[in-house]
């Protein structure tokens, strides 16, 4: 079962709502929550990868090789320089989800059943990005290395 779509489901379950939404509703929801939470990851992406650069270019420059220690430092000054606009990011998302979540009058009953599981995957890719993200790289990159 993909993460995503269980945190989606869990987001409905939470909030009160059925399970049960038509396939329409579910396809509008995981393009929307797809959408965000790529650029999340791939911005996240990119910026390990310059720090990475950095790295490489300072060690080059002192006449060694990068290790892992090399390696870590870049991960932790790219993770860091984006854990704030991530978490802003998401939370203005999900603050602005709650009206529409919990909000009452003319098709808000559609409404709420796309917004609830948007809060639930916004909530689930935030975690994805700032802390799986960030291991898969470094497994992926120490290969390089050693």
């Amino acid at each position: 079962m993909n993460v995503r779509r269980y945190y989606t489901v869990r987001g409905l379950a939470v909030a009160g709502f059925g399970v049960n939404s038509s396939r329409e509703k579910s396809r509008i929801q995981v393009i929307a929550l797809a959408g965000v939470a790529t650029e999340l990851s791939v911005i996240m992406l990119v910026f390990l990868e310059i720090c990475w650069r950095q790295h490489i270019k300072r060690a080059q420059e002192e006449g060694r090789k990068t290790n892992s220690d090399d390696l870590h430092q870049a991960i932790i000054e790219g993770g860091a320089l984006r854990v704030r606009p991530k978490v802003m990011t998401a939370s203005a998302i999900i603050i602005g989800l709650l009206p529409i979540m919990y909000g009452s009058g003319t098709g808000s009953e559609v409404m709420s059943r796309i917004a609830a599981p948007m809060v639930g995957g916004m909530l689930s890719a935030l975690v994805l990005t700032l802390l799986v993200l960030p291991a898969v790289y470094l497994l992926w990159k120490r290969a390089t290395i050693d």
